[in-house]
């Protein structure tokens, strides 16, 4: 097993580094040092055989001065006295002259949100090909249509050591875990496909125990029959229901971009300075959530070194305030939320978003499916577009079904949702009794850099969408 990542240890001497850090944020109002070392591997096992074994390791520094709306940020792979002075000089362009007031660090923390064992080494490299061989045998055995089977397991682990100026040292050990099946069914000519995955801040023990992998192989071979017998989607405004859990993508993408701290402070999100009005439906109540045990989205800390929490963005249907990391937060004269995140060493933090999921409500599902007369029951969605500017978003639904009268009839294939977040919002008339999470398969791209994250939301009534699709 390999030793604990302690740079200060064993690469550069503590003392050093904090006169150098020290040297780069003087006259500054906020900076640190960001160290940090990530292994990951990952293998995918694609028509019987193994198609990519890969394992990566890489190590380095961030430096970052902050003033006013201006960072200097420099980094590097080599984490040496040598190596950071040369970053100082970097980073100091952002301070100028000084003259700033360097903001009170981020508070202390004891929680501690998930393992900080090493999930690479949760199982050895032959069982981890085993389970992947196994999974490719199940899923031929269950269906004789079966053409294509594939399997992926990946595992990674992130240490983070984050020296403040005041001298404080913040450190967190971040696990991650996922497994993915996607199969691909055959039926008279006609090919669809159907995948199920997740995973989390979580060892490898309860993902290559047969009872998880099973469950996942069922689902993805369930998906892929339904897309089997799935008839051109219609088109036209009309009510959608979404799922739970995974569709809350949507929510995301369409409205959780929208409230980061940076795009409000610009003016260029849909939803800025609209704290105190109400955004969305009475009832309707979204929240992003670091703090939850085990999940793909939680942090302990974010990059920065601020604690993850539980922050209510809008609340019965009232826009309650924005996701921040330190820079933002002072500029717009509020606290931090914890969600000053970044993909590595080599990315500057920003505002990001961690699990962002709408609370549920007393609805039975079953009664807002029911109250369909002429629409679409969206359960499963695929790739996505979104302008941050004005929320409009375009979803590709991976499973979805027509309703008519109340009633769920064909699955249809090819289904888009379009509309905004803001509008789609004001548009939601029910909220089920079911709020879930999503398994754990969320990945958030921002300003070219990717960040784990989680979704959720309750089964969902909500007007006012346009249906692309190509029945005629």
């Amino acid at each position: 097993m390999q030793s604990k990542f302690a740079p200060f240890e064993t690469m550069i001497d503590e003392g050093s580094a904090l006169k150098m850090l020290r040297e780069a944020t003087s006259g500054a109002e906020d900076g640190e040092l960001f160290l940090e070392r990530r292994r990951a591997e990952g293998l995918v096992f694609d028509d019987g055989r193994i198609k990519t074994a890969s394992y990566d390791a890489s190590e380095g520094f961030g430096l970052r001065a902050v003033k006013g709306e201006v960072a200097g940020y420099a980094h590097s792979t080599e984490i040496s006295e040598s190596a950071l002075k040369r970053a100082v000089a970097t980073a100091r362009l952002a301070v100028g002259d000084g003259g700033g007031s360097y903001a009170e660090g981020p508070i202390a923390t004891n929680q501690k949100l998930y393992t900080d064992e090493d999930p690479i080494a949760g199982a050895t490299f032959p069982v981890k090909i085993e389970t992947l061989r196994d999974i490719d045998a199940f899923v031929r055995d269950q269906d004789p249509r079966v053409v294509q089977v594939s399997a992926s397991l990946a595992a990674s682990l992130q240490e983070v050591v984050i020296l403040r100026p005041d001298g404080r040292q913040i450190t967190d050990t971040r696990p991650m875990t996922r497994l993915n099946v996607s199969v691909i069914l055959e039926q008279n000519g006609r090919r669809e496909s159907g995948s199920a995955g997740g995973g989390g801040r979580v060892g490898l023990d309860g993902l290559i125990d047969p009872a998880d992998w099973k469950a996942k192989a069922r689902e993805a071979l369930r998906v892929a029959a339904v897309n089997l017998e799935a008839i051109p989607a219609p088109a036209g405004q009309m009510e959608v229901v979404l799922g739970p859990g995974w569709p809350g993508i949507l929510l995301h993408e369409a409205v959780g971009h929208g409230l980061e701290g940076d795009f409000n402070r610009k003016g260029s999100s849909n939803f800025s300075g609209r704290v105190g009005e109400q955004v969305a439906s009475k009832g309707v109540t979204v929240i992003d959530d670091g703090t939850i045990a085990d999940r793909r989205g939680s942090i302990t800390v974010d990059d920065e070194g601020t604690p993850s929490r539980k922050n209510v963005l809008i609340e019965d249907g009232i826009l309650k305030g924005y996701m921040q990391d330190r820079q933002n937060a002072r500029l717009m004269g509020v606290e931090p939320t914890g969600n000053g995140r970044r993909q590595s060493y080599a990315h500057a933090p920003m505002p990001r978003m961690t699990n962002t999921y709408m609370m549920g409500g007393d609805s039975d599902p079953k009664d807002l499916v029911a109250s369909l007369k002429d629409g679409i029951y969206a359960v499963g969605f695929g790739g996505g577009q979104v302008d941050i500017t004005n929320g409009k978003f375009v979803f590709s639904c991976t499973e979805a079904y027509q309703v008519k009268n109340g009633v769920v009839g064909a699955p249809v294939k090819g289904a888009t949702l379009i509309g905004d977040g803001a509008s789609a919002m004001m548009q939601i008339k029910g909220l089920g009794n079911d709020m879930a999470l999503d398994p754990g398969m969320g990945n958030c791209g921002k300003q070219g850099q990717w960040v784990p994250v989680g979704v959720g939301q309750p089964t969902v009534l909500m007007g006012g969408l346009t249906v692309g699709g190509s029945a005629t």
